[in-house]
């Protein structure tokens, strides 16, 4: 009721604002045109106040020309952007007229890597990745975590058709923090290895994704052991003559997955005032892979045969996706500025496929109602007392999601579990900055407070009695975190050398209160918690120019994460597993197993509340630009010390019965391994196990071979080891294979054509996790054959016995397709001994051969498509719940008005 008041008052103030129309005193206006003489139209030109990074946004007219209303005397950051352009950025004083000229090509300007400023990246040490708005138009097809293909040092991770993010030098979920405009969208609840939410962001109302490779936690705190994703939404069009009304309309179609949607945008601006509101939506159908195979079927993994006896479009892959996105920029004076930003996300109809027939076999594995509410309400002025500006940020985060599992490789009568859980997460963040001779001084700091909603039951499959049960972690569990950091920009050397730092202390507080906990057949759910930690993070880098055109920059950093809800509470089944949290583990003297596996030994550690954990990262590169020629290498090497993995679970002898929260565990190996019914896994515990090193080399390169013919192509290797082994960590998400892009382009005046290739090298150093995960090695043991054999595989009719029935003794069932009985296929599957085994060792190598092209139909209308993997190439990766697309074909058209 509260959230619905706030909100409603915002929309008041909203209305007021637009009706308040204060002229400033100055303007900028100019004319662009490209490098011929040409004018350009449909040229976005936004104008950032150097001192307070307020902005304003308009577009060219049909002659090129542009003017910016309501502007404070000063200096302003002009930034200039149109499609086949590089970026182009210059200082300018409100109140004058400036001419800027175009190149082709592409330049790339930042301001996530340095708060309060926006650089061209080729200035901050920090290597920066900037997925341009038509790139995301491009490549996010489905979701908007592809828009980080094609991208060096970057990959993106794909759990299931809906759940995805992107991966940094070969790391994601927990060890990547994600923000929007500036704000943090990563919470504690996060999960480990995945991120549910991040495609609840619709890339049609972004304008950039921002990607800082390296650890940031000096600006953006806890999680950034690997890197930034800051996503930076459109600026509304306003403060121009013309500003009124504009609108954009995009409706797209993809063949892979039969998907089709749109969105559409209306914008409203005046001198002073501009705000729009963005409605998309699309559907999502089964998807079609290469060949129509999908290569870790269940009825591969267990049965040893091809899926396509089945299906050759993978089912329950589909889902729904929808919501809106608003903002407002008001500048009530002309030193000041209010931003309102809101959005609302929702996918329905979602499932984890790699829990289904795609991976274990279960039959519900279900994602409901997967919600996003997120805004910000941000306050920017000029001159407040010594100095220059000043930042107040108020935000709320409210991410929700329904997960609904039935175990037991299909068993029909198996419990279904219900497990509701909503994190609402409120913030606020400021910094204050000040200019001084040649150097930029900036404080800041930022505070949030969450709480996990958190209710579960469990449904029997037998008489549908309802029990309340274990949540995935403890309902109504508190997390706080927060820190304050100085930032410096020193241009020791004007034009020469350039040197930034960022100093940042941060503290955390976790908390579980066990009076909460039901009490079921005698027993809490959960008891209490609480841990209470800080760490200093901060970061050193310089570029030092030895002309107008080479330069060397370096780069250390330090980033850090403490233990967050999810490490601390977690106790159910999760993209891995069957988890158990520290407490419920050390209750039964639990030790930590040598491997992720079932043929994890005790390493004789018991377990133990989780530690914070630190990455130390130290970049060196080298970058040359020139007029026609743009290239940048780049080596690194990120530490990880005491990084918390999942292991197996150890447990004395006699386990077999015990309670894990609500599950039973049903059995126990000779090891001490144990298992439960809901994973085909041995149940896991996060520690603190490993200390890791991750080398890697990155190169990109761009070259405009003509006037109309340009390439472009980067390369990027990663290898993950443990410190003490050598071995591959068991850090969540798996290391990427060695990746390239190649692309030549050609351009004519109404149209362009693209071909362009993405490659991957084999991938066979994967950990004991990775071998174990269903979405990678896909372990299968006698066991979880035996089970699917006579439930999953029966329920679909592959199986049979004479009285028609499933999950009878296994030795009453015959495969239908071979005439096989269960110790055959076992043989055939695992061998005469019937060894536990993973499906494969590797991932192989792969080439997709893609096509792509625009039409310009007028200065406002474009139209785009896209002949993806024309070969039809199998390709998967690391912690893929799903495998990539086969043959595909895109259309998009953009209409602007």
């Amino acid at each position: 009721m509260r959230i619905s008041i706030r909100f409603s008052l915002l929309c008041i103030c909203f209305v007021a604002a637009s009706a308040a129309q204060a002229y400033g005193q100055d303007r900028i206006t100019g004319t662009v045109k490209d490098q011929n003489g040409d004018p350009i139209a449909g040229a976005s030109v936004t104008a950032h106040a150097v001192s307070t990074r307020a902005s304003v946004t308009t577009v060219t007219n049909g002659n090129g020309a542009f003017s910016l209303h309501g502007l404070t005397s000063g200096e302003y950051d002009l930034s200039v952007a149109a499609n086949g352009f590089r970026v182009a950025t210059k200082k300018v004083n409100a109140g004058g007229n400036t001419d800027v000229s175009l190149e082709v090509g592409e330049a790339r300007v930042t301001v996530s890597a340095e708060i309060g400023s926006a650089e061209e990246t080729k200035n901050v040490p920090q290597p920066v990745n900037v997925i341009t708005q038509d790139s995301i138009q491009q490549r996010a097809t489905s979701v908007l975590a592809q828009a980080a293909r094609e991208e060096v040092g970057l990959n993106y991770q794909r759990t299931s058709p809906t759940i995805g993010a992107i991966t940094i030098r070969g790391l994601t979920g927990k060890n990547v923090v994600n923000y929007v405009d500036g704000v943090r969208y990563t919470h504690g609840g996060q999960r480990g290895g995945i991120n549910t939410f991040f495609n609840l962001n619709d890339g049609s109302s972004l304008q950039a994704i921002e990607v800082i490779r390296g650890p940031n936690s000096a600006q953006y705190g806890s999680d950034s052991l690997a890197g930034t994703v800051n996503l930076i939404s459109k600026n509304p069009i306003y403060g121009a003559d013309d500003s009124g009304w504009h609108g954009e309309f995009n409706p797209t179609f993809s063949s892979a997955d039969k998907s089709y949607g749109s969105s559409g945008l209306v914008s409203y601006g005046t001198k002073n005032f501009g705000g729009y509101v963005n409605l998309y939506g699309r559907k999502i159908g089964d998807i079609r892979t290469a060949d129509g195979v999908d290569s870790h079927s269940a009825i591969t993994r267990f049965l040893g045969l091809p899926s396509t006896i089945l299906y050759d479009r993978s089912p329950n892959t589909g889902f729904n996706q929808y919501g809106l996105t608003t903002r407002i920029n008001y500048s009530p004076e002309d030193d000041q500025q209010l931003v309102f930003y809101y959005q609302r996300g929702q996918q329905d109809d979602g499932k984890r496929f790699d829990q289904l027939v795609g991976g274990d076999g279960n039959l519900i594995a279900d994602l409901r109602n997967l919600m996003l509410d997120f805004g910000y309400l941000r306050y920017a002025t000029q001159r407040i007392g010594p100095f220059d500006s000043f930042s107040v940020t108020g935000s709320f985060n409210s991410q929700r999601e329904e997960r609904v599992n039935q175990g037991g490789q299909g068993n029909p009568f198996g419990d279904i579990t219900h497990q509701y859980e909503r994190t609402n997460t409120w913030g606020i963040s400021s910094f204050l900055d000040k200019r001084f001779r040649n150097n930029t001084f900036l404080i800041g700091g930022d505070f949030y407070r969450e709480r996990v909603n958190a209710p579960a039951y469990t449904v029997s499959g037998t008489t549908l009695a309802v029990l309340l049960s274990r949540p995935r972690v403890p309902d109504e569990v508190t997390f706080g975190s927060g820190g304050v950091f100085i930032q410096d920009q020193w241009n020791a050397i004007p034009d020469r050398l350039r040197i930034t730092g960022a100093l940042r202390y941060s503290g955390m507080s976790y908390n579980v209160d066990g009076s909460k906990s039901p009490v079921v057949a005698g027993r809490q759910l959960w008891i209490s918690d609480k841990l209470t930690t800080g760490g200093v993070a901060g970061r050193i880098g310089a570029v030092v120019k030895a002309n107008d055109n080479f330069s060397v920059v370096f780069n250390y950093s330090r980033g850090f994460r403490y233990p967050n809800i999810t490490d601390l509470g977690t106790l159910g089944l999760t993209g891995d597993g069957f988890e158990v949290d520290h407490i419920t583990a050390q209750a039964y003297n639990g030790t930590v197993g040598t491997t992720a596996g079932a043929d994890a030994v005790s390493t004789g550690l018991p377990v133990a509340k989780q530690r914070s954990e630190i990455s130390n990262n130290y970049d060196f590169g080298v970058r040359y630009d020139r007029h026609r020629v743009n290239a940048a290498f780049t080596v690194f090497r990120l530490d990880i010390n005491k990084a918390i993995v999942k292991q197996a679970l150890i447990l004395p002898a006699g386990a077999v019965g015990r309670l894990l929260g609500s599950d039973v565990i049903t059995t126990q190996n000779a090891n001490g391994t144990v298992f439960v019914a809901a994973s085909a896994n041995p149940v896991l515990v996060r520690t603190n196990f490993t200390d890791a090193k991750i080398l890697g080399v990155e190169y990109e390169m761009g070259a405009r071979l003509t006037d109309r013919l340009k390439f472009k192509g980067n390369f990027t290797y990663s290898k993950a080891e443990d410190k003490a082994k050598g071995v591959p960590p068991n850090i969540e998400g798996g290391t990427p294979p060695p990746t390239a892009f190649l692309s030549l382009r050609h351009d004519w005046k109404r149209f362009w054509v693209e071909a362009y290739g993405s490659f991957a090298g084999r991938q066979d150093r994967l950990s004991s996790g990775d071998l174990a995960d269903r979405r990678t090695g896909a372990t299968r043991s006698r066991a979880q054959i035996e089970n699917y054999f006579r439930r999953g595989a029966c329920v679909l009719g592959l199986t049979f016995n004479a009285a028609n029935t499933c999950n009878q003794a296994v030795g009453q069932y015959t495969l239908r397709a071979t005439n096989e009985n269960i110790t055959q296929v076992l043989t055939r599957v695992l061998g005469p001994a019937f060894a536990t085994s993973p499906m494969t060792r590797e991932l192989p190598g792969y080439g997709l051969a893609n096509l792509r092209g625009g039409i310009v139909i007028n200065e406002k209308s474009q139209f785009f498509w896209a002949f993806e993997n024309i070969l039809d190439q199998y390709h998967r990766n690391p912690s893929w719940g799903i495998d990539g697309t086969g043959r595909n074909f895109t259309a998009g058209l953009r209409f602007k008005f």
